[in-house]
């Protein structure tokens, strides 16, 4: 399908294809000989569809056309196209057009992108929902707090000479207290949004042959990492994208970590260690074969309790090997759990094997519990989420000069001095959806509070 935007567009495609008279017929698909008017030859026989301003969605006249397949013939009439007086879109221009003849704001817009490249139905959800406006709706109510804030203090300032002014301070107060709850309410979405866009990252790790390899391969569902018996086949990290439960997150399988290791092994553990230092969770591997040593514990210290960690037993199907005396006594001494003053900064415990699938499914809902806490019990994915960062530093610039207006207040410095905190703080909001109303304060002033009585 080739889009053609522009008051001009309706002289183009007649140019292409004299006969044709959609504008007649908004919406209707009309089939329509399309020739080169360079050459005079015929390039297909498509679709042809016309939207009429303003009921389309760029607001401009707009037409679809649609061409059989294959990569020559749209090449062909995107070429003819251009002969006939078209240019070539910029990226997003037809989304940019969208926005700045007020068919959506700059949120909705976002959305869209996001609606295109969601790699899970969380992302998809998401996306749509602030496509449709979700997300712009509850930006758009807390600016109209704002202003209504803003509202009540010109109302306030405008009574100076009486003791008791119509809007008590106490009042504008608690306004701008619950103004910042609520700002303070959709930033917290902001972690969590973020990550069902980019995918959270979650890193595997453990000694050589511990079973990492195996266990990134059985979740992801394809054999992307080679697995051997030997010890330190994994030299680099692999990082692959995969969904769980709806939720997306970024699996990577680490190179094992051991002390000695040859030069190019070395390398591959730093590279480990790197993206321990950034994941969401870190999945510690300990394979059932010889339990909880010296190296699992060493781990722990160093890992701090900065992000949580999930230990696998891995290989649970080989059970504990009670018969076998060379396994029993290392098993007694090291056992499967951790020191006790360790304990606590392990998040949850599973056994796990890729060869009967036994704890994969209760690791899925355990990693998506884990990391998107928030979402499942705030309200879900149809509720706003804060995506991106230009989303959250704006909403966390509102929310900062909103706290500083209340605590100037709170101070007892003067109301006007005071409200010099607001204006950048609706300027944040403004800049979010892509809007400037200068005169909107004043007429909230008239509306609400009858002024001029």
């Amino acid at each position: 399908m080739l889009r053609l935007s522009g008051s001009r567009a309706v002289d183009v495609v007649r140019r292409m294809a004299p006969d044709w008279h959609g504008e007649s017929r908004p919406r209707v698909p009309l089939l329509t000989t399309l020739r080169d008017p360079s050459e005079d030859r015929v390039l297909d026989h498509a679709l042809v569809t016309y939207f009429e301003a303003p009921a389309s969605y760029t607001g401009e006249d707009l037409i679809e056309i649609s061409t059989h397949g294959g990569v020559l013939v749209p090449a062909l009439v995107l070429s003819a196209l251009e002969s006939a007086g078209a240019r070539g879109a910029r990226a997003g221009e037809f989304t940019q057009r969208a926005y700045l003849n007020g068919k959506l704001d700059l949120v909705q817009a976002e959305g869209i992108r996001d609606l295109i490249d969601a790699g899970s139905d969380a992302g998809h959800q998401v996306a749509l929902h602030q496509m449709e406006g979700g997300l712009s709706g509850r930006l758009a109510k807390l600016r109209e707090q704002l202003v209504a804030l803003e509202a009540m203090l010109v109302y306030h300032l405008d009574f100076p000479e009486e003791d008791e002014p119509p809007v008590p301070l106490a009042e504008i107060l608690q306004a701008g207290e619950v103004l910042c709850a609520a700002l303070q309410d959709l930033l917290s979405t902001a972690p969590e949004g973020e990550l069902i866009k980019e995918g959270a990252l979650v890193v595997l790790a453990g000694r050589p042959n511990a079973g990492k390899s195996s266990l990134f391969n059985a979740l992801l569902g394809v054999e992307r990492a080679i697995v051997t018996a030997q010890p330190g086949t994994t030299r680099d990290a692999l990082e692959a994208s995969v969904s769980f439960e709806g939720y997306p997150f970024r699996m990577v399988d680490t190179a094992g970590l051991r002390e000695r290791a040859e030069e190019v092994e070395r390398l591959g553990i730093e590279v480990a260690r790197r993206y321990v230092r950034h994941a969401e969770v870190v999945l510690l591997c300990v394979s059932m074969e010889w339990g909880w040593g010296d190296p699992e514990t060493a781990f722990l210290r160093e890992l701090g309790m900065e992000k949580p960690v999930i230990v696998l037993q891995t290989k649970a199907d080989r059970g504990s090997h009670k018969d076998d005396p060379d396994v029993l006594a290392p098993r007694e001494r090291a056992g499967l759990r951790p020191p006790t003053e360790l304990a606590q900064r392990i998040h949850a415990a599973l056994e796990v094997s890729v060869i009967d699938g036994r704890g994969l499914g209760e690791l899925r809902r355990v990693l998506k519990n884990l990391v998107f806490r928030g979402v499942i019990t705030g309200g879900g994915l149809g509720q706003p989420l804060l995506t991106r960062r230009r989303q959250t530093e704006g909403v966390r610039l509102a929310l900062r000069e909103t706290q500083a207006f209340v605590e100037a207040l709170e101070e007892g410095l003067p109301a006007d001095v005071a409200a010099t905190h607001l204006r950048p703080a609706e300027t944040a909001l403004e800049e979010l959806l892509g809007i400037v109303s200068p005169d909107e304060i004043l007429d909230r002033v008239f509306a609400d509070f009858c002024v001029g009585k």
